[in-house]
């Protein structure tokens, strides 16, 4: 099976790109069931080093409206996860949600008609059911802010819900890596690999 790992973070040398190679690592030594020896494939997205541009233009909300096809940057990236099984985001916390490339993203690219589809009745086809969500999220505040405030539930409400579950996706990893754990920031390496094994760890 294969996984599309997207990181978005300006710098190659971060603890948010150390932490996606090890997702993407614990998804390549992990065995298939179905074809052993052989392992899981994985991609890893890198959004600034590719250019993404995150800017919802004009063409953007014309094929919102159903007025064009995507743009050739949107397609491809539909093309990337549609080839992929499960899609796992890494990315710094910003402001208590996505950095500004990662939501530009989300809204290029999780388009109507792709993602999810309004039907008559003010009713929403979710298009994405097929598709396995893991979010890894890597945050400086500590835990006790993270709780007192709410902040980990209303991302989680935010992003879970409000995006994937809208979408039909399913999260099956919603983690949240702070400064404050026990280890940092090596701990968190280690935690990375264990859930990048447990992508595909029950699947054929």
């Amino acid at each position: 099976m294969h996984a599309l790992v997207v990181v978005a973070h300006p710098d190659a040398q971060s603890l948010t790109h150390a932490i996606a190679s090890h997702v993407a690592e614990g998804i390549a030594t992990t065995p298939s069931q179905a074809h052993p020896p052989a392992s899981h494939t994985v991609e890893i997205a890198d959004l600034a080093a590719e250019g993404f541009d995150p800017r919802f233009s004009v063409d953007d909300l014309a094929l919102f409206q159903k007025t064009r096809e995507a743009p050739a940057d949107v397609a491809g990236e539909h093309a990337r996860i549609d080839r992929a099984d499960a899609l796992v985001l890494v990315y710094p916390i910003y402001w208590w949600s996505f950095p500004a490339l990662l939501k530009g993203w989300i809204d290029r690219v999780f388009t109507q008609g792709w993602a999810y589809e309004d039907v008559e009745g003010g009713k929403v086809m979710k298009k994405l059911q097929r598709l396995r969500v893991h979010l890894v999220a890597v945050g400086g505040a500590d835990q006790r802010t993270m709780a007192r405030h709410g902040y980990f539930g209303a991302m989680k409400t935010q992003i879970d819900h409000g995006i994937f579950g809208y979408c039909g996706a399913q999260v099956v990893t919603s983690e949240l890596l702070l400064a404050s754990d026990t280890g940092y920031p090596e701990a968190h390496l280690d935690t990375a690999r264990a859930i990048g094994r447990k992508v595909f760890a029950n699947a054929p």
